[in-house]
Order: C-alpha cells, then sequence, then structure tokens
C-alpha cells in the first residue's frame, strides 16, 4: 500500500499553516523581514501565494486546498528552509502600509521603520508633528532608495512634493524603476543613481530621508543566512557601521532648504552619534517595534558640522 503524501493529509490552509510554523520553528528560521515571527511569515507565504490578501488570514484559514495548491505551498517551505532566503524573495513581493513592492535578491527587502514614522501622524498629525502641512512640502529627497519604497511613500504622505530618490546600485535600481513604474507616481518621482548627494548638483529639498547602510563589521561577519541573502552593499557601514551615515551628515545641511529636516534610520549604535556629535540635538524617535533607532534633525543645526 502506498504511504500517503504530505499533499494529501494536509487539506485546508489551516493545516499547511501549522505544518509551516512547525518546519520554521524546527529550523530555527531567522524572521526579519517583513515578518517577526515564524506565524507572521508562514501566514505571509501561504496568503501571498495563493493571491489573498495578506492581513486577512481568518477567512481562508478553513479553505480546503487544491492538490496544486498544496504541493506547490509544500514546495515553497521546503524552499525557505533549504535556501533560508526571507519569503519575500520567494513570492517576490513585500508589503509596506499595505502597499506592495516588487522585491528580489538585486535589493534589500524593504522594512524601514521610516515607512510606519510617515504614516504614524509624525506628518500632519493632529499631535505632536515634524511638519505640520504635509501639502506645504514641495520637494522630497530620498537617499539610498534600494527598491523606491521610501520614495514612493512618501509620494502618498506629501502630494505636493517632487521627490527625487538615489540608489548606488545598478541592479537595485532597476527594481526600484520597476516599482514606481507601477506605483502611480512616476511624473512626481526622479531616480538618480550615483553615491548619495553626487548626482543632485547642488538641489535643496524640503525633507530628506535616508535609510542608509548601517551594519558594523562584526555584526556583518555574524549575519544569519537570511541576512547575507541581500546585497553586502546594502548593509554594510564600516567598522562601526556609521561610515555612509557620516557622509550624509556632513553633506545633508547643504541640501536643505531653510526650514527643512532630514529623518534618517540608523540601528541601535545611536550612542556613537550622540558623542561624536554633540552640537547636534538629535531628536530620536520610536515606532512600534523600535525605540531610538531613527533619528529626526533640522537643517540648522546640520549646518553647524
Amino acid at each position: 500500500m502506498t504511504k500517503p503524501s504530505l499533499a494529501d493529509e494536509l487539506i485546508t490552509i489551516r493545516d499547511i499553516l501549522r505544518h509551516a510554523v512547525s518546519r520554521f520553528r524546527a529550523a530555527d528560521l531567522v524572521h526579519a523581514h517583513g515578518a517577526t515571527t515564524a506565524l507572521d511569515e508562514a501566514a505571509y507565504l501561504i496568503l501571498e501565494t495563493l493571491h489573498l490578501p495578506v492581513d486577512q488570514l481568518e477567512p481562508f484559514v478553513d479553505a480546503r486546498l487544491t492538490r496544486a495548491e498544496r504541493e506547490q505551498l509544500l514546495a515553497l517551505i521546503d524552499q525557505r528552509i533549504a535556501t533560508r532566503k526571507p519569503a519575500a524573495y520567494l513570492t517576490g513581493r513585500t508589503y509596506m502600509q499595505g502597499i506592495p513592492f516588487k522585491v528580489d535578491e538585486r535589493v534589500i527587502v524593504p522594512r524601514s521603520y521610516i515607512g510606519e514614522m510617515l504614516f504614524s501622524g509624525l506628518f500632519g498629525g493632529d499631535d505632536f508633528t515634524l511638519i505640520d502641512d504635509v501639502q506645504a512640502v514641495t520637494s522630497v529627497l530620498d537617499l539610498c532608495t534600494g527598491s523606491g519604497c521610501l520614495a514612493i511613500l512618501a509620494a502618498h504622505i506629501f502630494p505636493n512634493a517632487k521627490i527625487d530618490a538615489v540608489e548606488l546600485s545598478p541592479d537595485a535600481m532597476a527594481v526600484a524603476r520597476e516599482n514606481v513604474a507601477e506605483s502611480g507616481f512616476a511624473d512626481r518621482i526622479s531616480l538618480f543613481q550615483g553615491d548619495l548627494f553626487a548626482p543632485l548638483k547642488g538641489k535643496s529639498y524640503d525633507l530628506v530621508i535616508t535609510n542608509p547602510p548601517y551594519v558594523d563589521a562584526e555584526t556583518m561577519a555574524d549575519l544569519p543566512p537570511e541576512f547575507r541573502a541581500e546585497p553586502a552593499m546594502a548593509l554594510a557601514g564600516g567598522a562601526d557601521g556609521m561610515d555612509v551615515v557620516r557622509r550624509i551628515l556632513a553633506e545633508a545641511g547643504k541640501h536643505l532648504t531653510r526650514g527643512g529636516g532630514m529623518i534618517c534610520e540608523i540601528g541601535t549604535d545611536r550612542e556613537i552619534l550622540d558623542e561624536e556629535y554633540p552640537a547636534i540635538d538629535f531628536l530620536w524617535l520610536d515606532s512600534a517595534e523600535s525605540s531610538g533607532e531613527v533619528f529626526w534633525v533640522t537643517e540648522s543645526q546640520l549646518r553647524k558640522i
């Protein structure tokens, strides 16, 4: 008698989900690319593959799957474990603030805390805000744009802004072009390939957004496979992680309009900047999953550097 296969035994989304979570936990996978738990990543992988809303598991959890669907999902679960690639690379898509972005191994998986902050009320909110009137922002720069995700999110928040986005990697720039073309904001977002401010020819902006490489050398050497699947140049920030951040701080003041400001993500090493730039009053910001990994600094403070 032929032994039943997994595809014969696991019938519903709930069955496949339970199986995936058990397998992911047993394999000790790292979940840090849009999902922070085995359950969240398994749910995303299943729902995205089935072309279902990725934030609505409950209505479908007891739905029966066709054999072809079960086999496809089981193969993806095996692939996630065997390759240790983030699920976003396996599906070719990820989401920030509910907005889909194309992603593959040419570019880092989008996951900046700045994306959440743009939609949190810090810009144009009713209480504490960094910029009171989002309608008055007419120019935004996204440095180290990668997939173009933050530039596209900024286009949602600042309806009157022209947005420039700069990326050094030709491979990442190709992905950004695809995302911008599909975003509905291609008329307001301009992409520049080059090193930080170099391709901008002295232009100034009301707001600079940047999520630069900031992983230090010691951490780079010990990265788990999920992170090593990403382009190293999108992560590596030199010996202490702050090489690119220092370059941005040195030049940003010259590229901000009067009264403008910059929001920048730098990871967990804020004490390095606090000690190195005592004249700068960094405003450290928190998100739902981070504390003091993003700072806000004004044009007037940056000009002190």
